[in-house]
């Protein structure tokens, strides 16, 4: 009764806006203030890893969800401890050992996200039936999708906003690239960037940079003078204390190789290179790249005896083809601030005409402002919790098991898994989990490559900014708009009459990238008409894909066979995308896309095994 009176548009998308948010927080956002407080790379990139493994193993406890209370509850729970995870980062970014704990935290809150996705799922099942779970399939991803955005620009805006609001006045180097700047590079003499506020300290504390105009050619240099302009800047901060000291240390380095790439890969890569691979001249690639200058930042006054005043330094506006290829972070004290730091600015090598670029240095209380961003997460959190606690819908069906008892959890449990292989077509419906996309996963790793590499090597030459333009916006418009018009159509038709179109609709579409790899063509429109209409495709077959796991999950452990069925999905992924960057590189593009299109015919047969019943996500008709 409750069901009919609440309309799907008043939870669904704040529902899924909330299961994609701490997913960002603890996946992105964490990495991006990790980064803002001067923990490595090494770091960074080691601990935060591991924070997505409770989503990889979310099906191992997903039947208690099904066992214990109802989803709606572990939905508004799991969003109040969200809440309560967020405000303990918060709270614990001042302490000393920061890292460690708030690693802790997030640890715990990827537990509750990762358990909220499981609830959420499986009361979205439960509270719609088939036909209105396929019509708003669509927008669910939608607004899972707007969250991503959301959190990583809204928050770290509000983060940036912060910091500037908390120190100095920021710090603004303007860009200006073009042909009719000297494109050579400068290592400059030990005095030409000298700090003259050494001597002469002034009133005024604040940042000032060397030189003032900067402007930089677009014209390319060899590959050894950018290098060797980034190891002096990296060497000079590195000797004066901007910055820590990098670990150059390869894990590779003087180890024999494995006996997988002797007796596996190497010979079948050899294989496969020699048989179906591109001929390239070693003639036809050159080692240049784009050109790069050195900016000195000064400080105008020392910082009191033991006070650090860090400098975060990012790209504001502007072509993003214009970057920052070192110092983002760099921390001034009474010791060194007699020196001067230096910043890198590189051009992409395929920029040719005028641009420009703005970079913003910020030096506030930079734990004050992640405290202050996470508290305001938190409180947002806890807002969505309570107002789904009165809106979320009480279907009938979403009611505890009754007589659960410790005696009975364990056998319930195993045989929650147990009734997921014991359905039928379950190994048609594994091989199609894990094969439908099987193409598409392999695609998608390489499309970012080939729009970013050179045309001689077989890409499309773009630059950075560009890339951002047509994947990152025409891309995600497509793929958004494709997901929602194919939940709209297939609530019109149910599942079974719109299966085979889906499938031909995810994998025809990527013809569009045989043309780009066989033509090259120059026009920006076509190559942006042609990324839109792949993923336009995309998101319209993944309708399919999506309906076909909520179908397959439908039965007494739905919440539980969904977050199984999600699991595989993830695999499916995985394992043809691990493979892609190596297919590519022996094959070329032009022949990767080639036998990405081969690859569709998995697609197709798995498509043509599976049974789905007709009457599934098709509007049923009301008696009397």
């Amino acid at each position: 009764m409750s069901n009919k009176k609440t309309s799907p548009w008043a939870w669904i998308p704040s529902l899924y806006f909330a299961q994609g948010l701490p997913y960002v927080a603890v996946m992105t956002i964490s990495v991006i203030m990790y980064k803002r407080l001067g923990i490595s790379n090494t770091d960074i990139a080691l601990y935060t890893s591991w924070l997505y493994l409770p989503w990889v193993i979310k099906p191992f406890w997903s039947p208690f969800v099904d066992l214990l209370k109802t989803k709606r509850w572990w939905v508004v729970t799991m969003q109040i401890l969200v809440g309560a995870g967020l405000a303990g980062v918060a709270f614990t970014i001042p302490t000393t050992n920061f890292f460690q704990i708030t690693l802790a935290v997030f640890w715990l809150m990827a537990f509750s996200s990762a358990t909220h996705d499981i609830a959420a799922d499986g009361f979205y099942m439960l509270a719609l039936d088939t036909n209105k779970q396929a019509m708003y399939v669509g927008i669910r991803s939608t607004f899972y999708r707007v969250a991503t955005i959301a959190g990583q620009g809204l928050l770290i805006i509000i983060a940036g906003s912060l910091e500037s609001a908390t120190g100095l006045k920021p710090l603004d180097i303007q860009i200006n690239a073009g042909p009719e700047y000297s494109a050579s590079i400068e290592i400059p003499a030990d005095s030409t960037f000298a700090n003259p506020y050494a001597l002469a300290p002034t009133d005024e504390f604040t940042f000032d940079i060397t030189p003032s105009l900067i402007n930089i050619g677009t014209g390319n240099i060899s590959a050894d003078s950018a290098s060797m302009l980034k190891r002096y800047a990296i060497e000079q901060n590195t000797l004066n204390g901007f910055i820590p000291k990098e670990s150059n240390t390869s894990m590779s380095a003087g180890k024999e190789a494995s006996w997988w790439s002797r007796g596996v890969s190497g010979p079948l890569g050899q294989w496969i290179k020699g048989n179906f691979g591109e001929e390239k001249s070693a003639t036809d690639i050159h080692q240049l790249t784009g050109s790069s200058k050195l900016v000195a930042v000064r400080l105008t006054k020392s910082p009191a005896p033991g006070e650090k005043m860090v400098l975060n330094t990012s790209f504001r506006g502007g072509d993003k083809s214009i970057f920052l290829a070192h110092g983002e972070r760099i921390e001034f004290t009474s010791e060194n601030w007699t020196k001067p730091a230096y910043v890198l600015i590189q051009v992409d090598p395929k920029l040719e005409e005028s641009a420009t670029a703005n970079f913003r240095g910020l030096s506030g209380n930079i734990t004050f402002a992640w405290s202050i961003t996470f508290f305001i997460l938190a409180g947002f959190f806890i807002a969505v919790a309570l107002y789904h606690k009165f809106i979320l819908p009480k279907p009938e069906s979403d009611s505890a098991t009754k007589d659960v008892t410790p005696g009975t959890i364990f056998k319930e449990f195993f045989e929650t898994f147990a009734s997921f292989f014991r359905k039928k077509q379950v190994l048609i419906a594994i091989a199609f989990l894990l094969l439908f996309r099987f193409a598409e996963a392999q695609l998608v790793k390489m499309v970012t490559p080939f729009l970013l590499d050179p045309k001689e090597l077989g890409g499309m030459g773009l630059t950075t900014g560009q890339v951002g333009m047509v994947y990152g916006t025409i891309g995600i418009l497509g793929l958004t708009l494709g997901g929602i018009i194919g939940g709209i159509i297939a609530s019109v038709g149910g599942l079974k009459k719109w299966l085979w179109p889906m499938a031909l609709s995810i994998s025809l579409p990527s013809f569009s990238f045989v043309y780009l790899a066989v033509v090259q063509p120059e026009s920006l429109f076509i190559i942006n008409l042609c990324v839109f209409i792949e993923q336009f495709g995309y998101g319209f077959g993944f309708t399919a894909y999506m309906l076909f796991m909520i179908y397959f999950a439908d039965g007494k452990h739905k919440t539980a066979h969904y977050a199984i069925c999600t699991a595989f999905m993830a695999l499916g992924m995985m394992l043809p995308g691990m493979m892609a960057g190596w297919l590519q590189e022996l094959l070329g593009y032009r022949n990767f896309f080639y036998w990405i299109m081969l690859s569709y015919v998995l697609t197709f047969l798995v498509t043509a095994f599976v049974k789905v019943d007709p009457s599934f996500g098709r509007k049923s008709v009301s008696k009397g």
